[in-house]
């Protein structure tokens, strides 16, 4: 148990939590004419020019070093971002994964060269990253990829499919688990990763539409893609080492408690009024933030952890299952409030941001890894297996 053990309780330094201040502004004044059904789709929402105004204000690349185009801060600092981001539900896909985890998993592993070619536009709002590492025959099991990279005179022959590749289709590289040697037999073994310049002659990507009409997933095919020598990143066949770092980063952030609070907010906005204020309804809101607060109080930790160097695997896979039942809990018992009442009396917009997140939710438990994967790491980092 020694890895959750590991975490206390923390507190976002005042010098980061004052961040809070001038990024509430903006918000206040970017976000107050988009409806919540809009607002709900947040960081599978994309807008290059919002992510473009962001690094402009020097909102990106928070935590990267300055000599990359980076603020140079802590991870704190980037957390009062995203979750001011989040709560006021702004369009944040485009530069999402980038700045998340592609930029700090090219400034652990990357050369300088790759450093000094990718972070500084990463950080400017103006280069977009997607991840590829689930593959359509692989199930939820990651080490199982069969994409493969080859070794050729001109540097590596890239051949293979990725699914469910979140905005692929606006994005300009990918970082790419794929086998470099050995089969999928093999496991974790003759694993790497790779970036990919999704413009290169032979990659194909295809939207795939969702139930709520978003085309946000993608498949992604390549066939003969010759990438140059130094599209590897970090050290051949150390891929699975990587990639369970830069899962970390995807795991822990508030993103993984905040994917319905668009529609907990509306919510709540109707039930402070007479019209939706019943007992049911007050014990459902108190209910709901019982479990968010020490989730929050969790991910900040988990924060502090990142801050002090460390890489909390298990931690953030504990983040992310819990934050998905959260999630996942609030369109269902939200429902369950609303259909009890006369409908007419529930406002609209409250109603089409509730089927929005109704149709999604689904999906909060399978993104940045399943379930019932999560819970066996989860259960070998408390020495249960």
């Amino acid at each position: 148990m020694s890895a959750l053990n590991s975490l206390t309780l923390t507190a976002i330094p005042s010098e980061d939590e004052a961040l809070r201040v001038p990024i509430r502004e903006f918000l206040t004044q970017k976000m107050k004419d988009v409806p919540a059904c809009v607002r709900a789709r947040s960081w599978s929402g994309c807008d290059m020019n919002f992510s473009r105004e962001l690094g402009r204000r020097g909102w990106l690349g928070l935590t990267l070093p300055k000599e990359y185009g980076g603020g140079g801060r802590s991870p704190f600092a980037r957390y009062v971002l995203v979750e001011e981001l989040l709560n006021w539900g702004a369009p944040v896909g485009s530069h999402w994964v980038a700045d998340r985890q592609s930029a700090p998993l090219i400034l652990k592993y990357g050369t300088e060269a790759q450093k000094q070619f990718y972070i500084p536009p990463i950080c400017r709002g103006e280069s977009f990253f997607c991840i590829g590492m689930s593959e359509p025959n692989a199930g939820s099991d990651l080490a199982n990829v069969r994409t493969r990279a080859t070794k050729t005179e001109q540097g590596w022959l890239l051949n293979g499919q990725k699914i469910w590749t979140t905005n692929a289709h606006n994005c300009h590289y990918m970082i790419a688990l794929v086998r470099t040697s050995g089969t999928a037999d093999d496991r974790h073994r003759g694993l790497s990763q790779i970036i990919v310049d999704l413009n290169l002659p032979g990659v194909t990507v295809r939207p795939i539409r969702d139930q709520s009409g978003d085309v946000h997933f993608c498949e992604v095919f390549f066939e003969n893609v010759q990438l140059a020598s130094d599209a590897l990143i970090g050290a051949e066949g150390r891929g699975w080492e990587q990639v369970t770092a830069e899962l970390a980063f995807e795991r822990s952030g508030p993103e993984r408690l905040y994917s319905s609070i668009v529609l907990f907010d509306e919510w709540l906005a109707f039930i402070r009024s007479e019209p939706g204020n019943t007992p049911e309804s007050v014990r459902l809101a108190g209910r709901i933030l019982a479990q968010i607060a020490p989730l929050r109080a969790l991910c900040i930790a988990v924060t502090g952890k990142l801050a002090q160097g460390g890489s909390p695997v298990v931690e953030a896979a504990l983040v992310k299952d819990l934050g998905t039942a959260v999630e996942q809990l609030i369109p269902a018992a939200i429902a369950n409030d609303l259909y009890c009442r006369d409908t007419q009396a529930v406002p609209f917009e409250l109603l089409l941001t509730l089927n929005y997140v109704t149709q999604v939710a689904p999906c909060f438990s399978l993104r940045g890894g399943a379930r019932d994967i999560l819970r066996g790491m989860i259960a070998r980092g408390l020495g249960l297996r």
